[in-house]
């Protein structure tokens, strides 16, 4: 493992750097995915093969394809932060993005439409640098889904910004963890080793079949 990613331990910002590769060392074939996200993708509290973006490189490694994963994932991270950030990893070409970011904002009552122009910013971005980047969003949930105003917009924001940018979609990051205590860490938030296995097939659900197709592309000039 390389170590070229930044990252963040706990809430108090500390950065990381950490690279995963997958398959050959060739970087002429190498594909890489990007990841932008907060403490659920950066792995709050955690060793660095645990979160779901180490492990889905062995997923990546058993399949047979040839990806660097680069984890610029924050905990803490907020929708501005992270459209802050951005600039900064897309210096290096990318061929797939996952976006997690956004219910940081919603604890803190950011209204919904500046979280979503925020996310759809990102989006706008990265597409702009790399016009073939396959785009996947990460779906995420307040408690008591469907109750309240604020927390319906919220889970919707995910769906329609996936069907606006013809985006891959993960319904919901969380499925099968939250609110479940074996699988969290004891501040009933954050996923353990165990809750981000679970989350890193999530992901794999939706990305193995991008990442196949990704692969067989041919490598295209760099916008």
């Amino acid at each position: 493992m390389r170590v070229i990613i930044g990252a963040a331990v706990g809430f108090a910002l500390i950065f990381l750097a950490q690279s995963v590769t997958a398959a050959s060392r060739d970087s002429s074939s190498m594909k890489r995915i990007l990841v932008l996200g907060d403490s659920l993708s950066q792995g709050f509290g955690l060793r660095p093969a645990e979160p779901y973006p180490a492990l889905l490189i062995e997923k990546l490694r058993g399949a047979g394809l040839n990806f660097e994963i680069i984890n610029a994932s924050q905990s803490g991270g907020t929708t501005a932060g992270g459209l802050q950030r951005l600039p900064g990893h897309l210096k290096r070409k990318i061929d797939i993005f996952i976006l997690e970011l956004g219910i940081n904002d919603a604890f803190r009552g950011v209204p919904i439409v500046q979280i979503r122009n925020n996310l759809q910013a990102i989006i706008d971005m990265v597409k702009a640098r790399y016009p073939n980047v396959r785009v996947i969003i990460a779906g995420m949930q307040l408690p008591n889904y469907g109750e309240d105003d604020y927390v319906f917009a919220f889970g919707q924001i995910y769906a329609d910004l996936a069907a606006r940018n013809n985006a891959a979609f993960i319904p919901y990051l969380l499925e099968g963890v939250g609110g479940d205590p074996l699988l969290n860490q004891p501040d009933h938030v954050h996923p353990n080793a165990a809750g981000q296995k679970i989350l890193a097939d999530n992901v794999w659900r939706v990305l193995e079949p991008i990442a196949r197709e990704t692969a067989t592309e041919s490598p295209a000039r760099v916008q």
